[in-house]
């Protein structure tokens, strides 16, 4: 199902004039201050967090408070919630990207006036202190957090106005919490879907999905796949979907527009891993996994840095964020690739985080390498273009629909097919700094005409309106 506004494929995206890198002079002098002190506590958290060593870091840098930022109560598509109770239900709450974008959608719908609570499934002696930061986070909000069982959240879910269930797996807290009114509760629930992967088509997750109310998918070809692959695999129907694309969060956007913020961190984050400005970083920013690619990118990195050896006026380095705490598996045989190729010195792993922007600052260009079905929709694609920085990305899933082959970036195929083509992309943008800056230029433009907080909340109110507004609910 087609968003308002929406179609289904693009071809490109206007030539309008350059816009600009920066806008300080729009940014109120509260919230200029307030980004250079998010600014000061990021650079004190990434010195001890990027390391061109093994050594693992913990903490992420902090992010801004509600109370630093600028003004929210203008429209922005989500007013019908006023005066609703909305119940939030997450898998998890972790640096990953589902339960943060959940998070996010928290904070919205607190704004426009809705009366928010969150319940995470998962045990208190399965927390972390990553995840009593992000309940922290949430009730400096003003988010009210559930137990995932009891009585007090059984009641809060039957009076609710509207349950949004996040991610297929959320799925087994239904038989695990509600034990009367099911349907009735079923009937009232919204489940967002950001999944992509086969193992996910699990009757223990989705069982109830075909009497849900709706769900809303965050592109086509995952809604597609969604369709498809429940019918055949597990003979269900997919209850009203909507597709919904994300945007970039007001923070983000913020950070990238003010330059002086930009520049610093840029300077310090390379600074730190001991890179300087002339050379050439290309980054893969996502959790560290097979299913991500970081291993097919390391094997088109090092090809590229043969080829450009004798070529190139610029030193290449690859820089992986999203590590674990402690090193997996599949992350001792990607170091273990590095120093066959003899490219420790090169290549630069940086554990995972719930603030890119430093990051997305200090780079020149993202590559989103996820394989098999690739990305649901992939929301770093779009946060690196809000930086003006050229995305190369795998053929597949929600990166489609984001980039604009040739345009905004340029799209290699998904598996070992893939490598050389990614291999000479790499090496194209390293020999063409205007085609990097036009790319850029033409990502950013893109990103303020489809992929901003604004843009997003607007198409998640559109849902929510006739969602709610049908009778049934």
């Amino acid at each position: 199902m087609h968003q308002r506004g929406q179609s289904k494929q693009e071809s490109g995206v206007s030539s309008s004039p350059k816009p600009p890198m920066a806008k300080p002079s729009l940014l109120s002098r509260h919230h200029h201050l307030a980004l250079i002190a998010f600014l000061c506590l990021s650079l004190a958290a990434l010195s001890a967090c990027i390391s061109r060593s093994f050594t693992p870091c913990a903490s992420p840098p902090p992010l801004l408070t509600h109370s630093q930022e600028e003004d929210h109560s203008q429209p922005n598509g989500l007013e019908l919630i006023r005066g609703k109770t909305v119940v939030l239900v997450s898998h998890e709450l972790s640096l990953s990207g589902g339960p943060l974008l959940l998070m996010e959608l928290a904070v919205l719908l607190k704004r426009a006036g809705g009366d928010v609570k969150w319940v995470t499934n998962q045990k208190d002696t399965e927390k972390h202190m990553i995840s009593q930061n992000l309940e922290a986070k949430l009730l400096k909000n003003g988010i009210q957090i559930l137990p995932a069982r009891g009585l007090i959240t059984v009641e809060s879910v039957k009076m609710a106005d509207l349950i949004i269930l996040n991610t297929a797996v959320a799925g087994k807290w239904i038989d695990a919490t509600i034990k009367e009114d099911l349907s009735k509760m079923l009937r009232k629930t919204l489940w967002w879907i950001h999944e992509m992967r086969g193992h996910y088509f699990n009757l223990e997750f989705v069982k109830h999905l075909p009497n849900a109310g709706g769900a809303m998918i965050d592109s086509h070809a995952t809604a597609e796949y969604w369709k498809n692959r429940t019918r055949e695999r597990l003979s269900i129907t997919m209850p009203p979907t909507y597709v919904v694309h994300l945007g970039n969060s007001r923070e983000l956007t913020q950070a990238s527009e003010d330059l002086l913020v930009r520049n610093i961190l840029r300077q310090h984050v390379r600074e730190v891993i001991g890179l300087s400005d002339d050379d050439l970083v290309f980054a893969v920013i996502n959790s560290v996994s097979r299913g991500k690619g970081q291993d097919l990118f390391l094997k088109s990195f090092a090809e590229a840095v043969q080829l450009l050896d004798k070529q190139s006026l610029n030193t290449l380095h690859a820089v992986i964020v999203g590590c674990d705490a402690a090193p997996s598996k599949y992350e001792l045989e990607l170091r273990s690739f590095v120093a066959e190729k003899k490219i420790e010195h090169l290549v630069h792993f940086i554990n995972k985080t719930m603030n890119v922007i430093p990051y997305l600052a200090a780079i020149d260009v993202l590559v989103q390498n996820s394989q098999g079905r690739g990305e649901c929709f992939g929301r770093i694609t779009i946060e690196a273009m809000a930086f003006q920085l050229p995305v190369l990305g795998t053929e597949a899933g929600g990166t489609k629909e984001i980039i604009v082959n040739g345009t905004t970036g340029l799209l290699h195929p998904v598996g070992k097919e893939g490598v050389g083509v990614l291999t000479r992309n790499m090496v194209h943008l390293a020999n063409d700094a205007s085609m990097r800056k036009e790319m850029g230029r033409r990502g950013y433009e893109r990103v303020q005409q489809r992929f901003l907080e604004e843009h997003m909340a607007q198409r998640i109110g559109w849902v929510l309106q006739h969602f709610i507004s049908t009778p049934t609910h």
